[in-house]
């Protein structure tokens, strides 16, 4: 998780997208980008909404966004990023990551959506045994 000077408490790295690249690699440049990490998504764990306080247009005047979350194998955790200046990562538990977690719909996220994923993925690797 990353913290962010806009406030208290941490967040998963997250942002846009550019019209020539897909959502995951908009996830994979976000994750290199603000939190110093390479690595390979390894599925969805869901679309969850919110409202942005920043993103609001004629388009959609209140806020509303549309956020595609996914599992990231870290293979690669870099020393220097391009916002280390601003953000620092920290490797934390499930639990602490909840509690410590800024957005209620990021802690859905991780309570429901990462928590099954997880448990759905090991039961597969383990049969493999």
């Amino acid at each position: 998780m990353i913290n962010t000077p806009s406030g208290p408490g941490l967040l998963f790295p997250k942002g846009g997208w550019e019209n020539d690249e897909t959502v995951e690699e908009a996830a994979e440049r976000e994750a290199l980008e603000e939190a110093g990490v390479r690595g390979e998504i390894k599925g969805l764990l869901g679309y969850y909404y919110f409202k942005s306080r920043t993103q609001t247009d004629e388009f959609c005047p209140d806020g509303s966004c549309k956020a595609a979350m996914f599992p990231l194998l870290v293979k690669e955790e870099l020393c220097s990023w391009p916002e280390q200046s601003t953000r620092k990562r920290e490797w934390l538990t499930i639990p602490e990551a909840e509690k410590r977690c800024r957005h209620s719909w990021m802690q859905e996220a991780l309570a429901e959506g990462f928590v099954k994923w997880h448990s759905e993925n090991t039961a597969d690797s383990d049969e493999d045994r």
